[in-house]
């Protein structure tokens, strides 16, 4: 089991954890180290089991603080599921869409008089020669 060395309030401690576990460890203590460096700055000097509760106090309303934001956001996140699944599961009527068509009559109409303006636009070029 390694043994790591940290840093509270300017106080060295050695502290056994799991293989692995050192990272985690070293985190926990830098947040603890935070926490009693503000009372340090704040009162000034204080004994070890002192400083020791109040930064863990001061931790242990920060975690509550955000316990309440997780659930606030997990309860949105509910919601948001829910209805979600209600609209997946919602049968919405297929919608009707008109595209408007051309007549053949029309087309055709269209086609001659095209040649008949190609065929007057020729003759006028001729005549312009």
């Amino acid at each position: 089991m390694p043994e790591v060395k940290i840093s509270i309030g300017g106080r060295q401690f050695e502290v056994a954890c799991q293989d692995g576990e050192e990272h985690f460890l070293q985190t926990a203590a830098k947040m603890l180290d935070d926490e009693a460096q503000v009372l340090s700055d704040q009162v000034g000097r204080m004994p070890e089991s002192r400083m020791l509760l109040m930064a863990g106090l001061m931790l242990a309303d920060k975690t509550a603080s955000v316990e309440d934001r997780v659930a606030e956001v997990q309860a949105k996140l509910n919601e948001a599921e829910a209805e979600l699944e209600r609209l997946r599961n919602t049968e919405v009527p297929p919608e009707r869409v008109e595209v408007p068509v051309v007549p053949q009559g029309v087309s055709e109409t269209l086609a001659e008089l095209a040649a008949r303006a190609e065929a007057l636009a020729e003759a006028v070029e001729e005549r312009t020669r």
